[in-house]
């Protein structure tokens, strides 16, 4: 082996793990056995990434130490306000160490030393003895290491490619002369992770002016009068403990460790001793990108090492990421009359293709069509340029409308809802069957990204091609795709396409592992084109009335600044957070204990001004001007701005793979966070109204669908009753946690028992209660024990859930669908709290969501095969809306009301709550 192929790749474990793990915190990977398989995974992708992308000779994996390391006797809080290391990590290491042995590749770990000072000793070793080497780490405390044979190698992580920090790199992210300078940097700014001081007042920016100027902590002292004030006063009395931080923030490059090329030398894997680790771990996809590929024939940069190394070279593959330079495709331009009719010929023979559009833009209504781009075999793909002309671009989209509305061909599509939309506006309205990749993501990992270039990265291993590649960063002279060359366009909207359509396999093998096929096929699928059409119909909005309401707000808001600041006896900007805090907490003294932020300034949020409500009439005045405030900026004001010029309506975009219980949102407006509730965000509804006076709007809303849910779940003897005999609920829980009869509960009562009710959905608190209801934590308490000892079997359903989600790791729906809960078993108490709330809630609040989905599936097929001409406009929260023909209103309103109860079997009945009017205040 030559001298200049000598490459040292050196790992530290525990930075790669822990960056692994807090990737997927929100939702991560589990096995069937519920173990948390995050770290692992993500720790075993950086460690293929590195072998097959660059091609180590050789290659070592450095570990912490168990115990305490040399800094922790130069100082004991060193690292002291860490958390403890989560459980799902600890389980994880030896599995992790598994596979390394699995590799072949070699562990170095050394008592009373940390990884990094394994890391920066071995290098500095293998750099005298003629190597390459590579800090494989995200942590810039490596920066100080990096020499002219030595660089950081930080892998990829979400967004972001994989960077190389060299010397050049060192020089321009820390704004040093040299590398070893970053020890100084460091030792004035302090690590809040580590728990190093630094010292106090100089942060990363005045830390790198400082050394920037002087080069060092010694040349700064030197010169310690060219500073002043606090500045000179901090670093002349925290002296000691500047130094004290830079002895820390030294990485050591003398441990007691050996550089053995032997011992590092990167050999073939081991895939016997393998495969029952990724059995175990549940990793098929990455197994048979693995073994899957053994036969493939020798390739550069292999698992398998170096030809020279390793007789098992013969049969390397590459299981790095592959881009459309090294994928083998053939993608092409269909241009001519012949051409397009034969794509249409051979598109209606298939009994599935990929459906993708190509737009000047990301909103349907203010953008046109460029081009379609089709994909029925892995590596083929074909792109249709579309003219600018809108009556030339509908000749050529309405070629393909046969196949597109051919009910046997299955429509494969990322975010197909854009798609459908953008077609109607050119003619054809495609229909189903469709696959959606980006929502069948969402149903089997509903807390991760669901864009196409994470999926392709996920399950293929493949990295897409930029659209800032082709049309720029955007607000830098962003082009269109109109104005790219077709050539370009071909090759993006090619790969678009085929790699949408390989998605659909691995998805759909996962959907049928999860059993969560019914719900993606029954459910979700259908939805799409129900919301499609919701989006595209609109509804009206009445801006004379948004205008009236707005005039009135306004004057409603000055008055109440006007009295805010009287109350004050000051003159202040009320809607300042800084100042309110400063008027409240320092000249009115209304809270001796206030907290501050981060950033100095007091906290002044909803919550912190809640509590403090009964302390001054201030308090009131100040939320509801901010209420006000919202309601005029975000809404009342707002809303007539994002009519459509051209039809006259509001078309907002419903959601389907956002919310990870299932629930639909809405943007371009958010019509689900309306305050309707309050009396001022009802006035709102005043103002979405129908299109004609043949027309009136229809509300149809679950009555307490979710505490119904509760009932069945828990099977509770007592609250099934009170459900089946038609009581009211919140008197009868009254009565119950009360002990009195139902003709004795008070609207107090009824009042306390309703907070409760939905208040135990979400698994409150005495604390929680006290807070919502301002009455004293004793006497929450004495509710929600009343409570759980009037529904008993609500309290069994809880535990009983709870437990199942720390055995799982997971919750799922009566429909399959599924919430993770990562921090189920957290040593944090808060943290394991909201996940216990989560475990609760999730079931019903997942379970209310799929129901109202297939209300809504239902009540549009019925509507098409009745042929009724009135549209659902609107899904809010558990209330569906509609424009309808007066002589359609009875024969609508039972179905309606059939499809709404019906749409599920229960314990007890699903009931709906129904009214007309002229707009949706009067029919709600």
């Amino acid at each position: 082996m030559s001298e200049q192929t000598k490459k040292l790749f050196l790992l530290d474990a525990y930075a790669l793990i822990f960056r692994a793990y807090y990737a997927f915190i929100r939702n991560p990977r589990v096995n069937s056995k519920g173990l948390n398989t995050s770290a692992i995974f993500g720790f075993t992708n950086s460690l293929l990434e590195v072998l097959n992308k660059e091609n180590p000779t050789h290659i070592a994996v450095a570990f912490d130490p168990s115990g305490p390391t040399f800094r922790n006797e130069l100082f004991k809080e060193y690292k002291a306000n860490r958390d403890a290391t989560p459980e799902d990590i600890k389980k994880a290491v030896p599995y992790i160490k598994q596979i390394l042995e699995a590799f072949n590749i070699s562990v170095v770990q050394v008592d009373g030393f940390e990884a990094d000072d394994v890391v920066g000793t071995l290098s500095r070793k293998a750099g005298n003895a003629g190597f390459k080497t590579f800090m494989v780490t995200p942590d810039k405390d490596y920066a100080q290491l990096v020499t002219a044979d030595t660089v950081m190698y930080k892998p990829k992580s979400a967004g972001n490619d994989i960077e190389r920090w060299g010397i050049p790199e060192i020089q321009k992210k820390f704004s040093v002369e040299k590398p070893e300078q970053v020890i100084d940097l460091l030792a004035l700014w302090g690590d809040s992770a580590d728990n190093i001081p630094g010292c106090p007042g100089i942060g990363e920016k005045r830390a790198k002016d400082i050394i920037g100027k002087y080069g060092s902590i010694e040349n700064v002292y030197a010169h310690i009068d060219d500073f002043s004030g606090k500045q000179k006063e901090n670093l002349i009395n925290f002296r000691e403990q500047v130094e004290l931080s830079r002895k820390l923030v030294t990485i050591e490059t003398e441990v007691p460790v050996e550089f053995n090329e032997e011992l590092f030398l990167h050999k073939a894997p081991d895939l016997e001793k393998l495969k029952p680790v990724f059995e175990e771990l549940e990793f098929k996809t990455l197994w048979e990108k693995i073994a899957g590929k053994k036969d493939a024939g020798p390739t550069q940069g292999s698992l398998f090492g170096d030809d020279n190394n390793t007789q098992a070279s013969s049969a390397g593959f590459n299981t790095s990421n592959q881009t459309i330079k090294d994928a083998k495709h053939e993608y092409y331009l269909v241009e001519t009359r012949q051409a397009l009719d034969s794509l249409a010929a051979d598109l209606s023979v298939q009994k599935e293709f990929c459906i993708d559009t190509e737009t000047t833009g990301i909103d349907v209504w203010s953008n046109e069509l460029v081009g379609l781009s089709f994909s029925f075999e892995k590596g083929e793909a074909y792109y249709v340029p579309v003219d600018k002309d809108k009556n030339k671009a509908e000749e050529i989209v309405q070629r393909f409308e046969k196949v597109l509305t051919d009910p046997a061909v299955l429509k494969v599509g990322q975010n197909l809802k854009y798609d459908y939309l953008m077609l109607k506006r050119y003619g054809v309205e495609m229909q189903g069957p469709f696959f959606d990749t980006m929502v069948a993501h969402h149903l089997v990992q509903p807390g991760l990204k669901h864009n196409m270039d994470f999926l392709a990265e996920t399950y293929l291993n493949y990295t897409p091609v930029s659209i800032t590649e082709l049309i720029g960063e955007k607000g830098k002279k962003q082009g269109s795709m109109r104005d790219i060359d077709k050539e370009k366009v071909k090759e993006y909207a090619g790969e678009d396409a085929d790699i949408t359509l390989q998605l659909k396999e691995p998805l759909l093998k996962e959907l049928e592992e999860l059993k969560m096929v019914s719900l993606f096929e029954d459910v979700e699928m259908p939805l799409l084109k129900v919301l499609a059409e919701m989006e595209y119909h609109g509804v009206v909005l009445d801006s004379d009335a948004l205008a009236d309401f707005a005039g009135k707000l306004q004057q409603r808001i000055e008055a109440l600044e006007k009295g805010i600041i009287e109350d004050a006896g000051t003159d202040f900007n009320v809607a300042s957070p800084r100042q309110v805090g400063e008027v409240l907490f320092d000249k009115l003294k209304i809270d001796a204990k206030a907290k501050k932020t981060k950033s100095g300034q007091y906290s002044t949020n909803e919550e912190t001004l809640q509590k403090l409500k009964d302390k001054h009439p201030i308090i009131e005045k100040i939320l509801e001007f901010r209420g006000l405030k919202k309601l005029l900026n975000t809404y009342v004001e707002a809303l007539p701005k994002l009519i459509n010029k051209d039809t006259g309506r509001l078309h907002t975009s419903f959601n389907q793979a956002v919310v990870v219980t299932g629930r639909l949102s809405s943007s371009n407006p958010n019509l689900q966070n309306i305050p309707i509730r309050e009396e001022d965000g009802r006035e709102m509804r005043k103002a979405f109204v129908v299109g004609d006076s043949d027309h009136l709007f229809l509300s149809a809303d679950y009555s307490q669908v979710e505490l119904r849910l509760m009932a069945h779940l828990s099977e509770d003897e007592n609250l099934l009753e009170a459900f089946n005999r038609g009581e009211d609920i919140h008197a009868a829980t009254a009565a119950k946690i009360f002990k009195v009869s139902p003709e004795e509960v008070t609207g107090d009562m009824r009042r306390k028992a309703k907070t409760a009710n939905f208040g135990i959905i979400y698994g409150i608190s005495a604390f929680g209660l006290s807070e919502r209801l301002n009455i004293p934590r004793g006497e929450a308490k004495g509710i929600i024990d009343g409570y759980f000892e009037s529904f008993p079997a609500v309290k069994e359903y809880m535990d009983r859930v709870i437990a199942q989600a720390r055995d799982k790791g997971f919750v799922e729906t009566m429909f399959g669908r599924r919430r993770y809960l990562p921090d189920i078993n957290s040593r944090n108490g808060v943290v394991r709290g909201v996940a216990e709330r989560n475990a609760i809630n999730a079931p019903i609040q997942g379970a209310a969501a799929d129901i109202i989905k297939m209300a809504m599936v239902g009540v549009q097929q019925a509507f098409r095969k009745e042929n009724i001409q009135s549209r659902m406009v609107l899904q809010v929260h558990d209330e569906l809306n509609f424009e309808v023909l007066k002589s359609e209103e009875d024969r609508v309103k039972e179905i309606v009301k059939r499809e709404m109860e019906s749409a599920v079997s229960l314990k007890v009945p699903l009931e709906v709550d129904m009214g007309v009017g002229r707009n949706w205040l009067e029919a709600h």
